[in-house]
């Protein structure tokens, strides 16, 4: 026990510098830009199997779990990088990332507090929540693609599906959009849009909020007269409906999901279809879309780079 326990306080001396060094190369940058939420350090070295995370003095520390995990790694590590950081031990934020739907309930709420803080990205503000579930309320590693899709939308129609909170809508009305439609299945999600999008004074009967699940608001809009000219779509790598039989899989359903999405769209309409699933392999060229780029290599923040597999891939789609 001696020896794991000194295993696990060498680790967490690495872990301190390694964080230490990248907040103190991050930080003035991000500053200027007014960029709250960055990464510091992601699975960077093998032995520690670790994601940290800074949101605006608030340090998210989170563990890869395997099963043979031990509880107290993660306590040890977070406490070593909030020190490094000087980071009050109530600003930490102790999370388990587990990977694939066969380790249970991956996003179920692990606290109630309904704690908000507000963090900046550019001239837009966000509430995020950092205790009471295992994502924030931001991506991070998205930050590039919000530009961009604020960089395509003015006087455009955006459907925004699987919004999660709104941050892509955001964008796009402050780009010019002429209206957006935000939806997602999760009530919170679509109360948690609101608020960022209110945040950032984004109101009035253009911009709409809509709880349903993706398939059957495509199957509904088909029949309405509202159609769009750029979508943001990225799905989650998996979900239950209903029922274990009523789900969606990222790798064998986006086909379906994105010829929906092409169904709403005007002609030569842009879809930005995103996933973070790190196994998944595209079949986009069934699909009889005028123009598909891959344009992860531009999506992705320097923070947000690694050796390994991206931490997404998007691609621009024309239709």
């Amino acid at each position: 026990m001696d020896a794991e326990r000194e295993k696990y306080a060498r680790q967490a001396r690495m872990l301190a510098n390694r964080v230490k060094k990248r907040h103190l190369h991050l930080r003035k940058r991000f500053s200027r830009q007014n960029i709250d939420v960055f990464r510091l350090y992601d699975w960077d070295i093998p032995e520690i199997r670790a994601v940290v995370d800074w949101y605006a003095g608030h340090l998210v520390v989170g563990e890869y779990v395997r099963k043979q995990s031990t509880p107290e790694w993660l306590s040890m590590m977070g406490s070593a990088a909030a020190e490094a950081l000087g980071v009050p031990p109530d600003h930490l934020h102790l999370k388990e990332r587990l990977y694939g739907r066969s380790e249970g309930q991956r996003y179920s709420r692990i606290a109630t507090t309904n704690r908000m803080i507000v963090v900046s990205e550019s001239d837009l503000q966000f509430y995020v929540n950092p205790w009471d579930w295992v994502d924030t309320g931001l991506f991070g590693d998205h930050r590039l693609t919000r530009r961009m899709v604020r960089e395509a939308c003015a006087g455009k129609e955006v459907l925004n599906l699987f919004c999660y909170t709104g941050s892509f809508s955001c964008y796009a009305a402050k780009g010019g959009a002429r209206s957006t439609v935000s939806v997602d299945r999760s009530k919170t999600a679509i109360a948690w849009t609101r608020r960022n999008m209110a945040l950032n004074g984004i109101g009035g009967p253009e911009h709409r909020m809509i709880q349903a699940h993706a398939f059957d608001f495509l199957s509904t809009s088909k029949n309405k007269p509202q159609r769009f000219d750029l979508a943001v779509v990225d799905p989650p790598s998996f979900y239950t409906r209903r029922s274990e039989q009523d789900h969606f899989d990222i790798a064998t359903d986006h086909p379906i999901l994105l010829n929906g999405v092409a169904e709403l769209m005007r002609p030569d309409a842009l879809i930005f279809f995103s996933t973070n699933h790190q196994d998944f392999t595209p079949r986009l060229d069934e699909l009889n879309f005028t123009e598909v780029i891959e344009i992860t290599a531009d999506t992705i923040p320097e923070d947000y780079q690694r050796k390994r597999s991206p931490i997404h891939r998007c691609w621009r789609i024309r239709v």
